[in-house]
C-alpha cells in the first residue's frame, strides 16, 4: 500500500510551504506532528545540499524519538532507498544524506554539544517538544538560522500544549512577544496548526484514543483535544516545568537515600467517596544530588490497606524510612505503619524507621521551597503521574484552586522535604527521629 499523509498533515505540509518562517503545530500525543516536521525537513535537506538542526531540551529524548524513531520510519515510507545512503555519525551526532546535505541533533541542556552545534548556521530548525524549551535557549537558537542557500530559512515547532503563561501561546496564539507583551510586528510571520490523536486515528492502535479519554480532566485536555491550559500567572507549577526534568525512560542514577512519604485522610475504604485519598509517594535523592518522585500509590484506602501499601513499598524500594503527616490523627498515623510492619505476611523482616512531620505552616508555605527545586532543575518526574501533577498545577501563591486535598501533591512534599532539608528550611524540631519497633534484625540493603 503506498504511503499517504492524513488531512492533517497535508495541511501542516501546506503551512511549511508558506510565506511564514515560523510554523508550529501543536496538539495532543501521536497526532503526527513529529512525522509532518521530520519529513519536511528531509523533503528541504535532499532539494539542496544544506544544513538543518532538529533540537529538543534533552539530548536523550531526541536520540529516542527521532534519532532512532521517528526518523528511520519517515526515511523508510517516504524516502525509500535513501537511507542506506545516509551516514550517521554517532560522534557528534549529525546524518548525512546522499547530497552533502547535514541534519544535526542536539539537546539545549547540555553547554558543551550546544556549542558545538550552534557554532554553525542551518536553513532549517526545528524545535521538538518546544514546551520544554525556555525562551531564552529558543532565542539563542535562531541566532544560528542563517545559512545561505536556495532554500527559504525555516523555524519548525511542535509541542503538547502548556499553559497559557508559555512563550508558545503567547507568541503564536496571542501574537504577541512573550517579553513585552507587546503586538507582534509582524504577525504573519508566525502560523499555528493544531493536530490531535483523532486526525491520525487511521495509524494509531484502537484502544489508544480511549486510553487518553480515561485520562483526567487536565491530561485530557491537553494530550486528546490538544488544549492550552488556562493556568494562573501565579502558579508554583506549570506543565512545561514538570516536563523539562522529566525521565521517560526509567533510567535513574543510583540513590543514595529514598523514603516513602505518607499523607493520611479519615478515608475508611475506595467506596468512602466523600474523604480525600492517602497521598503515599515515593522519593528518592541519586548520587548526582537531584531528587526523584519514583512512584504514586496514593488512593482511598481502610487505614490497614494504606499502612501495608506504605510499608510494601518500603521493603520494595528498599527504602531508608517512612515519613507521614501527623496533624491528621496524631499517635494513629504511627500505629498503623507499627501494625503493618508487624503483619505476619510481610516477607521483608527487619527495622521499618518512621519519622513524622508535622505542619507548622501553610500548604503553599510548604510548597514554596520544593517547586524553587523544580526550578532550579533538581528534581524530575520518572515517568508521568497525571493526578499529582494536576495537584502540583494547582497550587498557586493566592492557594490551592483545586476541588480537593491536594493529597498526592502533599505527600511528594513531605518526601522531598525530607530529602532536602536545609534547601527547604525544614524545622528539624518537627521530625520526630524514633524508629518503629524492630521486627527482627534483618537488615536493609542500600540500593
Amino acid at each position: 500500500m503506498t504511503f499517504q499523509l492524513t488531512k492533517k498533515q497535508d495541511l501542516q505540509l501546506s503551512l511549511m510551504g508558506s510565506a511564514a518562517t515560523h510554523v508550529m503545530a501543536y496538539g495532543g500525543s501521536r497526532s503526527g506532528k513529529t512525522f509532518g516536521f521530520v519529513r519536511g525537513v528531509l523533503v528541504r535537506a535532499l532539494a539542496h545540499k544544506s544544513r538543518h538542526a532538529m533540537l529538543r531540551y534533552r539530548f536523550n529524548h531526541i536520540k529516542a524519538s527521532i534519532i532512532y524513531d521517528t526518523l528511520p520510519k519517515v526515511l523508510e515510507l517516504c524516502f525509500p532507498g535513501v537511507a542506506e545512503h545516509c551516514k550517521l555519525d554517532k560522534t557528534d551526532w549529525f546524518l548525512t544524506l546522499p547530497n552533502g546535505s547535514e541534519i544535526w541533533f542536539g539537546g539545549l541542556d547540555e553547554k558543551e554539544r550546544t556549542e558545538k552545534i550552534l557554532g554553525q548556521e542551518y536553513a532549517t530548525i526545528y524545535l521538538n517538544e518546544c514546551s520544554q524549551i525556555p525562551w531564552a535557549s529558543r532565542n539563542m537558537a535562531m541566532t544560528r538560522l542563517a545559512q545561505n542557500t536556495p532554500l527559504r530559512l525555516k523555524a519548525y515547532y511542535d509541542c503538547n500544549p502548556p499553559g497559557m503563561a508559555h512563550w508558545t501561546y503567547r507568541l503564536f496564539i496571542e501574537k504577541r512577544d512573550p517579553d513585552r507583551r507587546t503586538p507582534l510586528a509582524n504577525p504573519e510571520n508566525f502560523n499555528a496548526i493544531v493536530m490531535n490523536p483523532k486526525d491520525n486515528e487511521a495509524n494509531l492502535p484502537s484502544s489508544y484514543i480511549e486510553e487518553l479519554q480515561n485520562m483526567s480532566e487536565a491530561m485530557r485536555r491537553r494530550f486528546l483535544l490538544g488544549q492550552f491550559a488556562d493556568v494562573s500567572e501565579s502558579a508554583l507549577w506549570t506543565l512545561e516545568l514538570l516536563d523539562q526534568q522529566r525521565i521517560v525512560d526509567g533510567k535513574v542514577p543510583d540513590m543514595v537515600r529514598i523514603v516513602v512519604a505518607v499523607d493520611p485522610s479519615g478515608a475508611a475504604g475506595e467506596e468512602d467517596t466523600r474523604s480525600d485519598e492517602i497521598g503515599i509517594v515515593v522519593c528518592g535523592l541519586g548520587k548526582d544530588g537531584r531528587g526523584y518522585i519514583l512512584e504514586d500509590l496514593s488512593g482511598r484506602m481502610a487505614p490497614a490497606m494504606w499502612g501495608k501499601a506504605a510499608v510494601s513499598a518500603f521493603d520494595r524500594w528498599e527504602a531508608d524510612c517512612i515519613v507521614a503527616e501527623e496533624n491528621f490523627g496524631g499517635a494513629m498515623v504511627q500505629e498503623v505503619i507499627r501494625g503493618a510492619s508487624t503483619d505476619a505476611e510481610r516477607k521483608v523482616g527487619g527495622t521499618v524507621p518512621y519519622r513524622s512531620v508535622k505542619a507548622s505552616r501553610g500548604k503553599i508555605a510548604r510548597a514554596e521551597p520544593i517547586a524553587a527545586l523544580f526550578e532550579q532543575q533538581k528534581i524530575s518526574l520518572v515517568g508521568h503521574f497525571p493526578d499529582m501533577e494536576d495537584q502540583f498545577c494547582s497550587m498557586t501563591t493566592a492557594g490551592y484552586l483545586g476541588s480537593r486535598s491536594p493529597d498526592r501533591a502533599d505527600a511528594a512534599i513531605w518526601g522531598l522535604a525530607s530529602l532536602f532539608p536545609a534547601m527547604t528550611k525544614q524545622d528539624p524540631a518537627n521530625i520526630n527521629r524514633r524508629p518503629v519497633v524492630n521486627l527482627g534484625h534483618a537488615n536493609m540493603k542500600r540500593r
